[in-house]
């Protein structure tokens, strides 16, 4: 029978899908049931920055009068933000307490300022690592995108100086040298990096001319964006790499341990299927894996890597020359 046990971030594994930071992971319950479907680790729903430091609803502010209203304002901001942070600290004990399976807390930040206290808590928790969901949107006109990707690096440091357990960082692909970037970041001390992070997305709808939200979920066909990356720095940055974005089966699993993932985080494929769902895909791995004749994770992965695939120029093309040219052929 195939084993799915991996390594990531130095953590063995008892396989390479991985629960991603969602509403599937935010409390005990759920946890203990995804561990049940096989997971080989879990990443806590993201405890947001804005929530560590506490900003205030203007309408609260704007209640506020010059008479000593303020001081309570006060006292409440240090209050709510202790119950976030006391929370998620709980949540990690908890976690530890009742799974067997790795425990990674996340922070989705933008910043590397009051909060960077609390990832010693959450290493003090028990909590076997530490994901840092870091998204700065290039829109600021003025900045240069060298002043951008400083903050991912100002984060790191500070964290880094802060806990001992092993950090991965989750990015997006806004950037103007994606491969320097990420090869930059793999020396900066963290032990993974994760392709790629899913953000607020906005639409508007034109019958109550609002702005809203759309493609909350991720659809299979965003697979290639991760696919593409993952396997051209595949081997040649010495982190692992996990997969996020696009993942909607057993089968997307397999694409990206190929590619040279070294796990593939699911949220998403929950989402539309339920927790169930885990044990479907794990059975889609495992009866791949015996069909191909392979024992391991690791007798396959990266073997479609760009370093390693007989036509390695595939993954950076562009253009759809080579499509419609055949498309053309067969008219």
């Amino acid at each position: 029978m195939a084993d799915l046990t991996c390594n990531y971030l130095g953590i063995k594994l008892k396989s390479p899908i991985i629960a991603g930071s969602s509403g599937f992971t935010d409390s005990v319950k759920k946890l203990v049931q995804l561990e049940q479907q096989g997971v080989g680790a879990v990443v806590l729903k993201s405890i947001f920055e804005e929530e560590i430091a506490h900003e205030y609803d203007n309408a609260l502010r704007e209640e506020a009068d010059n008479t000593g209203r303020e001081e309570f304002l006060d006292y409440l901001d240090v209050r709510i933000r202790q119950e976030n942070i006391s929370k998620y600290i709980q949540l990690i004990k908890d976690a530890k307490k009742q799974l067997s399976i790795p425990v990674i807390a996340s922070i989705n930040c933008k910043s590397a300022y009051e909060w960077m206290s609390f990832a010693e808590e959450i290493q003090n928790a028990g909590a076997d690592a530490l994901e840092l969901n870091v998204f700065v949107l290039p829109s600021t006109i003025g900045r240069t995108s060298e002043e951008n990707e400083k903050i991912y690096f100002e984060i790191i440091k500070q964290v880094k100086k802060r806990i001992h357990i092993p950090v991965v960082m989750k990015i997006s692909f806004y950037f103007s040298n994606l491969a320097q970037f990420v090869h930059d970041l793999s020396h900066s001390g963290v032990k993974g990096l994760v392709l790629f992070n899913r953000f607020y997305s906005p639409d508007i709808n034109i019958d109550t001319l609002e702005v809203t939200q759309s493609n909350v979920l991720s659809y299979p066909g965003e697979i290639t964006m991760p696919l593409r990356w993952i396997s051209m720095l595949s081997g040649k940055i010495p982190v692992d790499l996990s997969a996020s974005t696009g993942v909607a089966d057993g089968k997307s699993v397999i694409k990206l341990l190929l590619a040279g993932a070294s796990t593939v985080q699911v949220a998403s494929a929950l989402y539309r299927h339920g927790i169930g769902f885990l044990g479907i895909m794990h059975n889609e791995l495992r009866e791949w894996m015996d069909q191909q004749g392979f024992e391991t994770i690791d007798d396959f992965k990266g073997m479609l890597s760009q370093s390693r695939y007989e036509d390695p120029g595939i993954f950076e093309r562009v253009q759809f020359m080579r499509y419609f040219s055949d498309k053309d052929s067969h008219n």
